[in-house]
């Protein structure tokens, strides 16, 4: 029966069967939908429900693919799919026609749309797709517009930006929860519920019947489908073909949700229905198939290692009695569930660490509310099933776009949020197992985002599902499967473990879905407060971050270089700041007021219990491990930020939430470590742990790292600090940066921990850190204005930055609700407030600057602090550029000449909290060091550097300024130095020690030390080689030896502290002294025979002070105390010549501040002042310093040879660059002398760049201009309407190329070839327009033989640039410029030139004869030289250039005509191309545009030689038309069947001109060429008459033909223009030239009444392009100056300069173009033959005759299209076109700037033989050059030949950057300059020599 029920489900003719349970099924659908629609209407619709019910059961049963393939075990696994084919569609047929009842499906969609009250849009789309995010309407910061909806809506002057959405999203236009409502579009604005009518009940009655089967069929598929993957093979495979076959199904209801809100709701009802749900799914009925598919339901959860919470023995799967926790004991190795038999390969992964991990899992997961978070799921409705399958699945697309299109629903919302919090925990298994993690976060994020982005929502999920709990513990449980023991400190007894950052886990940061959910939520202020109060949430998420604390730990190598360079430092940090950071700051954004204070506490306290957790857990005492140090401190972070946040806003008192002073001791600990290390990784002392280190120091401080990782672990130190003894504090420091040996007055010293070579920096290092601690009040008092301007002004005073940069370098809050938003208000006014803005320039080597922002002069003047450079700076280089800028501010001002110190930067005052931090400055130890540190530097101790002097005197500046009250002088007076004679000094206040004397010291040094030989005085301080010596000695031994000075060591004060605290009771402490403990690292039997030695030293800081100033000077007695001249300065001190200058003014200004602070200095200043100091006796030298001054002398002399020599070659070189740039074409080095009697012989001389020998060309030995060649298709482009063409951005728009240049001229030749003959053809024309070769030179020589060599060597360099060699590719050996061709110079010396000069007195027919005599002689290929194979070779270089198809237009392929017609056409474009760099006429006259660097004349050399090897036959030279009246004329139309010649009135007059001189033999006399001039000027002016007669019209021309026929007898007849067109008129009107004028043709010509000076200017204008073309051959033949002069006169300028002008004639009256002619032979009858050409020929062609004969003269320059203002239009329009090629949006669209056509780039959709489209147009539309905007990225790419390069954009933000790839997605205008740059780089041929970075294509654009 199965068979049968299955056969009548297909549909088809059924057969009429018993069980058919209502008759007349076999009707078609629609009738049968009709009939039970009417049937459920009716009032008693049991009945109907039944039939319809049968009917579902039947058509939408997932059974029926497998019910047929049952028998065979292999069918099963064939069809285990259920392959929905053409069953399925037909299931979803009746579906369509059951929901529309009868009617049409699609009027039924229309009219539930018509129901539908769109109040939000809710478009989703998925990743890549464009968006909008305006953060001033947002809400929330994940708020997001689809682009139609931001257009719609009014953003004008909001801060908004487009991005590519990366997760896919959906758009929250209309709802007020996210986004404010002024944002919303117009669509969403109204509120429409109320004026949407009710919906009509039976509508959708059929849909709420149908439905639920149809979801329930689509379940039952997904359960069907689903196998388990076996254990190691990867199941996708499987999954992906059961989601290709549901395809239809699922798009179904995707379309159903698209229909609006009425049909959602149905929707929602169905899915969210328990009843429904129980009945379809319980598996209980008789249908075997339902019980089947709900085993597999469950075994499927069973393997998620999920239960089912209800008594299973009812389906007969057996189950461990529920009694047995098998939950706590069992813990969770890997993502193992209860039952744990999947994933028991995870367990091995663990190695070593297992039994750790498990320990540590046990003990978490016997927590029973974290239990049933992790294992239970209990699914009531279809929704929650569903999305139990669609995470099996992986969440394919398709899915995930359905159920968020729901999201409109509020209903479907709650429920659908519910559910997802409901299988938290089975996503997180599920991601973790996934080999596609990357796609299924997107996935899991595009959905989560949505959901959790509301707050409302958010707090009821939180409320209701224990959504924290949830998140919380899912972190928990993910991140525990990876752990490891922590090594750090004691590595076997350690209990803590940490995440393994190798694992892939946080290498794929795989976690991050869920920390972003975590940190979205908590940026809700409800949620946040729910989280804040709940102390067992704090207590585990304690936990959770305990687990980062410590990770990634790095040990120092000591011995080799580590092999592997481990990349994990990158997930230890991005996990710090993701997990760890983000969710601190998203806390602390709501810890803002006083009434949260209690969350603070809550905190602080749980925060403290893990720290002290962790310091038990690694057997923490007081030294940290050595050469360790691990960068992440998760929880002391939390705990100072917390701190921070609790003084700064909550006013809450910091000692009531500091711990005691043992446990600040540790915390300062490792935050210290970290400080050191950096100083040692800076000092190279890590080098053997590879690069990555430097990597995580420079991290460590990065801008979007250092306000979670440096500033919090400089504040947290900061508040140790204050807290702790100073004089403890400061010996910590030294001895972490291992320097305490240093610091000894001694002048030798032994180090036990530190190489020598390392000493200075890390005591620079210990120096700096200290400044900064002590000065940085990022934490300590300033407010968030102060800050963020400190910042800005420290990152714009290391380099100017544009706009974008600065946001990305200054630290923001990384939690997006935390008021300092990028972009904010605050922002934009501060930098306004410090800096100027550069607009975006242009530098003369064409590269493009951005706009810039760049510090005022104030802010150098008052506001640049070096403390904060350092601080920020990840590269030390940025420190030296800041300084470097200064000074560069302070010469420019004129404040300070030299080289200037660190300026010292007056601080925000201290909050009352911290103001213990400034004991530091005032302890004895740090006063030794000081001390002890000027001595040494005046002494000139080794090691030390102006580093350290300046860190000093800052330190002791610091002090000064931060003294406490003023000390009475009196009190101080008494006893002085007497009262404590051994002791270093009295007191701890800076300002009276300062001027404390020290009179000896006593210090230990190896015995070699010069000191040793002293007697000792009888009262010494005194200092050790372990450390200084401070004064804090028990009193008992005051008492025992006052008489000689005790040595003890500052390591041993330290620890003794350290031990007081301990045994809390200091005064035991202060009797029993712990003997010193011996540096427990010191490397055994290193220890130095040490004896002691006393040093007199006599000084105090004061008179250190004082001689430094001495010693910086080089002069004695320099320092004189300024009060004593001017007693003004003491009262008020703040004077500008002090703030600025080097370390002499720093010494002034302290010694001012000192005197100011007390009378006691003052007077003591002065009496040091008086002794006038004898001068520094001259230390006896050892022969060891002997030696290293040997060595600076003899340094100091080579440095001088060295710029001696430096010099010599400058000059050198700059000589020769001068005789370089001079070389040119012989001629236009000698002026010409027409007067001198006999002529210099002199040759050109050549230099050779390669072996810098000079001398002329020769036959055999060449010289060559360096060239590049290039084809170009700039001519082409011209367009003969002055209207600019714009890109396209609307589909009506399209440009098309008819008027273009080339293709007119392209239509010419056609026309002509269809006519005349092909030989004929070829030479009436000039091609090149489109592919014509340019050649271009940078003005340099060399020997040919030379550059082959240079080529050789090029070849086998392999390190090539982007050029090719093989292609015969270069750089110029002197310039660099590219090239890739030498074109030889053609020998011959000046004297010909002169000659030929001499005008001559010969009449024009006697000129004309010689032309054609010199014409008519074959030019012999000269002998086989050298310069003739090179000419030869570079003749086939031209003609490689370019495409076969610029080349050849003949008919007959390969005949030498089409080499004729290349040769002279070569020549006619570089001249074409010149007048265009002109800008088109020659009005500014003078040389060449590029001066000297013309190739042109060597250019005509090579093209007449190879021209002359061609003779044109004497009869068909066009000299003769032109020149001699031809009888035979009727002969030549006996012979019809041959096509005639082309008349001549149809010829190109310009390409005569070119194809008549280079038949000349070379040089060419000067007469010879204006006689030629003359003929073809007279044939150009006939073919203007010619022109105007057709273009006027009948009443016109007889007009005309009448006035002309009147003068024709006057006596200059032939000179005058009315006569000429009165005759040509008559004479074209014997032809049918004329009559052919329909009324069609009317029209098109112009109405204007042809005056006598409109006729004029049409003539003048008619001859103009040859004049100019001709004179600039003149120019370059003959090196005559183009004459300049005004745009109206242009025309008699270019005559006279020409010699058409008579001399005599006369300027009085207007100037008239006929007044040139010169007629070589009668002009009526010249004429009269030529116009008898054309009749003849229009005989046939009327039509064509006629357009031949309008020839369009007036080319505009060449543009690159127009292109909007705005980037958005181009962007909008073309990034959603589909390619007309292969008719898809293509993935990296482009469009050619040139033709406006678009290309998709590197598709491989429109690749032709290998070429990719890009590089195709490349070479159809530009010959090789293409100039590509590509759509998505705002760049121009430049394609040229076989490379390319990115340009940059012509489209600039408001700041004036670029954007490439539209990352940051602001609008974009168009920048005018940079588009001029870009177009005149395109008509002047540069790409090549502008942009440097170019790239091998392979064809691959």
């Amino acid at each position: 029966m199965a068979a049968a029920a299955a056969a009548a489900a297909v549909g088809g003719p059924q057969p009429p069967q018993a069980e058919m349970p209502a008759p007349g099924l076999a009707l078609d659908k629609a009738a049968t939908a009709a009939h039970l629609k009417a049937a459920l209407s009716r009032p008693d619709n049991r009945a109907g429900a039944e039939e319809l019910q049968a009917l579902l059961e039947r058509v939408l049963s997932a059974e029926r693919p497998l019910a047929a393939a049952a028998d065979g075990e292999e069918a099963a696994a064939s069809g285990g799919g259920g392959g929905p084919g053409a069953a399925e569609e037909e299931a979803l047929e009746w579906c369509k026609c059951l929901l529309a009842g009868g009617g049409g499906y699609d009027e039924f969609c229309a009219a539930v749309r018509a129901y539908d009250p769109a109040a939000l849009c809710g478009l989703v789309w998925t990743a890549n797709f464009v968006a909008y995010r305006c953060r001033t309407c947002g809400i929330s910061p994940c708020m997001s517009l689809c682009a139609e909806c931001f257009h719609q809506g009014d953003h004008t002057g909001h801060d908004f930006n487009m991005f590519r959405s990366q997760a896919g999203g959906a758009c929250d236009c209309g709802d007020s929860n996210v986004m404010r409502e002024s944002g919303f579009c117009k669509r969403h604005q109204i509120k429409s519920s109320s004026n949407i009518p009710c919906v009509p009940k039976d509508l959708l009655m059929m849909s709420e019947f149908v439905l639920p089967r149809f979801i329930f069929c689509l379940i039952q598929y997904l359960r069907e489908g689903y196998n388990e993957p076996a254990a190691d093979v990867p199941s996708e495979k499987d999954l992906n073909k059961v989601l290709q076959l549901l395809e239809p199904q699922i798009s179904f209801l995707e379309d159903l949700t698209k229909m609006g809100g009425a049909m959602r709701s149905v929707l929602t009802q169905v899915l969210t229905n328990q009843q429904s749900y129980k009945d379809l799914t319980s598996g209980l009925g008789e249908n075997a198939y339902a019980r089947k598919s709900h085993e597999k339901y469950l075994i499927a959860l069973k393997s998620s290692g999920l239960t089912y919470p209800e008594d299973k023995l009812v389906y007969g799967i057996q189950e461990p009695p529920a009694g047995t926790s098998t939950l706590a004991v069992q813990g969770f190795a890997g993502a193992t569930g209860t039952l744990g038999q999947l994933d028991s390969s995870d367990e091995e992964d663990q190695d070593g660490s297992q039994g750790l991990g498990k320990r540590k899992r046990v003990k978490l997961s016997s927590n029973t509310k974290d239990q049933s978070i992790m294992d239970v799921l209990k699914h009531k409705s279809f929704l929650e099933e569903l999305l139990f399958w669609t995470i099996k699945y992986e969440f394919p697309q398709k899915m995930v776009t359905f159920l968020l299109n729901m999201l409109p629903d509020q209903e479907y919302k709650v429920a659908f949020t519910k559910t997802f919090v409901q299988h938290y925990a089975f996503i997180m298994k599920t991601l973790k197992k996934s080999h596609e993690s990357d796609t299924m976060s997107n996935r899991i994020v595009h959905i989560s985002v949505q959901l959790f982005s509301n707050e409302e929502l958010a707090r009821q999920v939180t409320e209701e599902c224990q959504l924290l709990d949830i998140m919380v513990t899912v972190l928990l449980y993910m991140m525990e499967s990876c752990l490891i023991k922590s090594e750090l400190q004691d590595e076997e007894n350690s209990l803590h473990v940490v995440v393994n950052c190798g694992e892939a886990l946080l290498k794929n940061n795989t976690y991050w879905p869920l920390v972003s959910d975590f940190i979205n939520i908590l940026s809700h202020q409800s949620v946040a407060k729910r989280f804040l109060e709940d102390h067992g949430l704090l207590v585990t998420w304690m936990n959770f971050v305990s687990f980062f604390q410590g990770m990634n730990l790095n040990k120092r190598e000591l011995n080799e270089h580590v092999e592997f360079e481990s990349q994990t430092y990158y997930a230890a940090f991005a996990a710090e700041l993701e997990a760890c950071a983000q969710p601190m700051w998203g806390l602390l954004s709501h810890c803002k007021v006083r009434e949260t204070q209690e969350y603070t506490r809550n905190v602080v306290r749980y925060c403290l219990e893990a720290l002290q957790d962790w310091f038990d857990a690694i057997n923490f005492v007081d030294e940290p491990a050595p050469n360790q140090v691990t960068f992440h401190l998760p929880l002391h972070r939390y705990y100072a930020m917390f701190l921070s946040k609790a003084v700064k806003c909550q006013e809450l008192d910091l000692d009531s939430v500091l711990p005691d002073q043992e446990m600040l001791m540790k915390l300062m600990i490792h935050p210290l470590q970290i400080q050191a290390s950096l100083a040692e990784i800076h000092s190279n002392m890590w080098v053997r742990n590879g690069l990555q280190i430097k990597g995580q120091a420079m991290t460590y401080v990065q801008s979007h790292f250092c306000n979670s990782m440096i500033d919090p672990d400089i504040y947290l130190l900061q508040v140790c600090a204050s807290r702790l003894d100073p004089d403890y504090f400061i010996s910590s420091v030294f001895e972490r940066f291992k320097v305490v040996d240093l610091l000894t007055m001694a002048s030798q010293h032994q180090n036990t921990v530190l190489d020598a070579e390392h000493e200075r920096s890390m005591l620079e290092g210990a120096l700096t850190f200290l400044v900064i601690l002590l000065s940085l009040r990022l934490h300590l008092g300033m407010s968030d204005d102060e800050i963020l301007r400190a910042e800005m002004v420290a990152q714009l005073c290391m380099n100017d930055r544009t706009h974008s940069s600065l946001l990305d370098l200054i630290p923001e809050n990384p939690n997006p609700k935390s008021g300092i938003i990028p972009g904010s208000y605050s922002f934009e006014s501060v930098l306004s407030a410090v800096a100027d803005f550069k607009a975006p320039v242009f530098e003369p080597g064409g590269s493009m600057q951005q706009g810039m922002y760049t510090p005022k002069a104030e802010v150098w003047d008052h506001e640049f602090d070096p403390v904060m450079v350092i601080l920020r700076t990840v590269y030390r280089r940025d420190v030296q550029s800041a300084m470097d800028r200064y000074t560069a501010f302070l010469k420019q001002s004129g404040k300070f000449p030299g080289n200037p110190w660190p300026p010292y930067k007056k601080r925000t005052p201290l909050h009352p909290s911290y103001k213990g931090l400034m004991r530091l400055l005032h302890c004895k130890t740090l006063h030794i060091v000081l001390f002890t540190l000027l001595y040494k530097i005046l002494m000139d101790h080794q090691n030390l550097s102006e580093h350290v002097l300046c860190m000093v005197l800052y330190l002791i500046e610091l002090g000064l300024e931060n003294s406490a009250e003023e000390e009475s002088d009196e009190e101080a007076s008494v006893g002085g130095p007497e009262r404590c004679h051994d002791s270093w000094f009295p007191g701890s206040n800076l300002v009276s020690n300062m001027r404390h004397f020290i009179n000896y010291v006593r210090v230990r040094v190896p015995e070699t030390a010069p000191e040793v030989k002293r007697d000792s005085p009888a009262s010494t301080s005194s200092d050790s080689l372990g450390s200084l010596q401070s004064s804090r000695r028990p009193k008992v031994l005051q008492r025992e030896n006052s008489g000689t000075a005790q040595v003890f060591s500052l390591v041993a004060e330290r620890r003794k502290k350290f031990q007081e605290i301990i045994n809390r009771s200091s005064s035991e402490a202060n009797q029993v002294v712990r003997p010193k403990t011996s540096n427990k690292w010191s490397a055994p039997g290193s220890a130095p025979q040490l004896t002691t030695a006393i040093l007199e030293i006599k000084e105090s800081i004061l008179s250190l002070l004082i001689k430094l100033h001495h010693k910086l000077s080089g002069k004695q007695n320099s320092y004189y105390p300024p009060w004593l001249d001017d007693i003004e300065i003491l009262i008020q001190p703040d004077i500008p010549k002090y703030s600025h200058g080097d370390g002499i003014t720093a010494v002034e200004r302290i010694l001012l501040k000192a005197a100011l602070q007390s009378r006691m200095n003052k007077r003591i200043i002065e009496e040091i002042c008086r002794k006038v100091t004898p001068p520094v006796p001259p230390k006896k030298i050892t022969a060891a310093e002997k030696k290293t001054l040997d060595k600076e002398e003899r340094r100091q002399k080579a440095r001088e040879r060295q710029q001696k020599l430096l010099a010599e070659f400058a000059s050198r070189q700059k000589s020769f660059m001068e005789t370089a740039m001079d070389v040119d074409s012989p001629e236009s080095d000698i002026p010409m002398e027409i007067t001198t009697a006999e002529p210099q012989v002199s040759e050109a001389v050549y230099d050779c760049v390669i072996c810098g020998q000079s001398g002329p060309s020769s036959e055999d030995r060449p010289t060559g201009l360096v060239v590049l060649l290039q084809a170009s298709s700039v001519l082409g482009q011209c367009r003969d309407n002055i209207e600019p063409k714009k890109l396209p951005i609307t589909e009506e728009e399209q440009i098309y190329p008819w008027d273009t240049c080339a293709a007119v001229h392209d239509v010419r030749l056609s026309l002509l070839q269809r006519y005349f003959k092909d030989s004929s053809c070829l030479l009436a024309v000039s091609i090149g327009w489109e592919g014509g070769v340019y050649v271009q030179t940078c003005g340099h020589t060399l020997h040919i033989d030379c550059h082959k060599s240079y080529m050789e060597s090029l070849r086998n360099d392999q390190v090539l640039q982007g050029f090719s060699v093989d292609k015969g590719e270069f750089t110029c050996p002197l310039c660099r410029q590219f090239a890739n061709s030498v074109l030889p110079c053609y020998p011959g010396s000046n004297v010909e030139n002169n000659l030929w000069q001499r005008p001559s007195n010969k009449s024009i027919q006697d000129l004309i004869k010689e032309v054609e005599e010199l014409q008519g002689r074959p030019g012999a290929f000269p002998s086989e030289t050298n310069l003739s194979k090179e000419m030869e070779s570079v003749m086939k270089d031209i003609k490689n250039t370019t495409q076969k198809k610029y080349r050849d237009y003949s008919k007959t392929p390969g005949s030498p005509d089409n080499d004729f017609l290349f040769m002279y056409s070569v020549a006619r474009t570089n001249l074409e191309l010149e007048l265009i760099h002109r800008g088109g006429n020659l009005c500014s006259g003078g040389a060449s545009t590029a001066g000297k660097r013309s190739c042109l004349n060597q250019l005509f050399h090579v093209l007449a030689l190879h021209m002359r090897l061609y003779s044109i036959d004497s009869e068909y030279n066009p000299w003769r038309k032109l020149t001699q009246l031809l009888e035979e004329v009727n002969s030549q139309l006996g012979n019809e069947e041959q096509q005639p010649e082309v008349p001549i009135l149809y010829h190109d007059v310009t390409s005569l001109l070119l194809i008549q001189i280079l038949m000349m033999p070379q040089p060419l006399r000067k007469d010879h060429f204006t006689c030629i001039v003359k003929v073809l000027f007279t044939l150009l002016y006939t073919q203007g008459l010619v022109a105007l007669s057709v273009k006027c019209n009948e009443e016109d021309r007889s007009a005309w033909k009448h006035t002309g026929a009147l003068k024709k007898n006057t006596c200059d007849a032939e000179k005058s223009y009315e006569v000429l067109l009165s005759f040509v008129i008559r004479e074209l009107s014997k032809g049918k030239l004329y009559h052919e004028e329909g009324t069609q043709e009317c029209a098109t010509i112009s109405p204007i009444a042809w005056s006598p000076e409109s006729t004029e200017k049409y003539l003048q204008d008619f001859c103009l392009p040859f004049l100019r073309i001709t004179s600039l051959l003149q120019h370059h033949l003959f090196g005559e100056d183009l004459p300049s002069c005004q745009e109206e006169e242009e025309f008699s300028v270019l005559c006279s300069c020409l010699g058409l002008l008579p001399t005599f004639y006369q300027t009085e009256h207007p100037f008239i173009s006929a007044s040139c002619l010169d007629w070589p032979v009668p002009a009526f009858d010249i004429i009269s033959q030529w116009c008898f050409e054309i009749n003849s020929f229009t005989e046939r062609h009327a039509e064509q005759g006629k357009a031949l004969l309008i020839q369009e003269s007036r080319w505009k320059l060449p543009h690159l299209l127009q292109l909007p203002e705005n980037y958005n239009t181009i962007f909008q329009y073309y990034h959603r076109k589909t390619c007309s090629v292969c008719t898809k949006v293509p993935k990296d669209p482009a469009v050619c700037l040139v033709c406006g056509t678009f290309v998709c780039l590197k598709g491989l959709c429109c690749k032709q033989q290998s070429y990719c489209e890009c590089v195709l147009h490349s070479q159809n539309c530009g010959a090789g050059t293409g100039i590509f905007l590509l759509i998505n990225a705002s760049v121009i790419i430049i394609i040229r030949g076989h490379r390319f390069c990115l340009w940059g954009s012509v489209y600039l933000d408001a700041h004036g950057e670029e954007d490439r790839d539209l990352r940051r997605g602001k609008p974009l205008y168009i920048c005018k300059e940079r588009y001029k740059v870009l177009e005149q780089q395109w008509i002047s041929h540069t790409f090549d020599h502008i942009n440097k970075r170019w790239g091998p294509h392979y064809n691959g654009l």
